[in-house]
């Protein structure tokens, strides 16, 4: 993990920056190009990082993670595509779950979970879950069926970071666990601009914090691989 493979972290950021600085100005169009750079610098990143253990099912899995994300953020730039993107970022969410599931040690079998205390746990992101399918329920038309599919995939996503706690190191922990909360947010909010009631800061809340979401799990990822050496 050499400290050169940081540049693609300021590309990263600087489109993220761009990106943002191009909803503020309202240009649509100029969305076109910096959007796709966002992940671009991500992945390479994480592919520079991990090139060591490439073969291994964690890597592929979040990077096949990072990859579905940016397909799905390139689909989204049309909004006829939503569809696509949904699927694309659905495909997303479960290379996270199977990579979250591999960045921890202990116990996974279904004997060792306390069904009961797990439930209580994970109370929160599934109230917070079903409010926001309760606003935008109304309007979801034809749609009502896949967005379940994806709440029901994202919400799991989160469940599987929260269960990593002692398992894991306590920085990977928080990285990834925080990361995936900004997700659900940054996707709550994406459903109710859409489906309920849009506002004029949705677009640079919802593109905040899942480049926040992103850069976190990634870089808790890297801090359990370097956590193992």
């Amino acid at each position: 993990m050499k400290d050169k493979n940081i540049i693609w972290l300021y590309v990263f950021l600087a489109a993220t920056l761009v990106d943002i600085a191009f909803l503020i100005e309202g240009d649509t169009h100029s969305r076109f190009f910096s959007k796709p750079l966002i992940l671009l610098g991500l992945i390479l990143y994480f592919y520079r990082i991990t090139r060591p253990i490439a073969s291994t099912l964690l890597t592929k899995s979040i990077l096949g993670a990072l990859i579905f994300s940016w397909i799905g953020d390139v689909l989204l730039l049309w909004p006829s595509l939503f569809i696509y993107g949904l699927g694309a970022f659905l495909m997303a969410h479960i290379c996270y779950i199977i990579g979250f599931r591999l960045a921890q040690s202990g116990p996974n079998g279904l004997g060792q979970v306390n069904f009961i205390k797990s439930f209580f746990f994970n109370l929160p992101i599934y109230i917070v879950a079903a409010f926001i399918f309760y606003l935008i329920n109304p309007n979801l038309g034809a749609l009502k069926i896949p967005v379940i599919a994806y709440i029901l995939v994202i919400v799991s996503m989160v469940v599987t970071a929260r269960e990593r706690f002692g398992k894991c190191s306590p920085a990977s922990f928080w990285q990834v666990f925080i990361g995936a909360i900004l997700f659900l947010v940054s996707d709550g909010v994406l459903a109710m601009a859409r489906f309920y009631k849009d506002f004029p800061e949705s677009g640079i809340l919802i593109m905040g914090t899942y480049a926040t979401a992103q850069l976190l799990i990634v870089m808790g990822i890297r801090s359990y691989l370097v956590g193992k050496k």
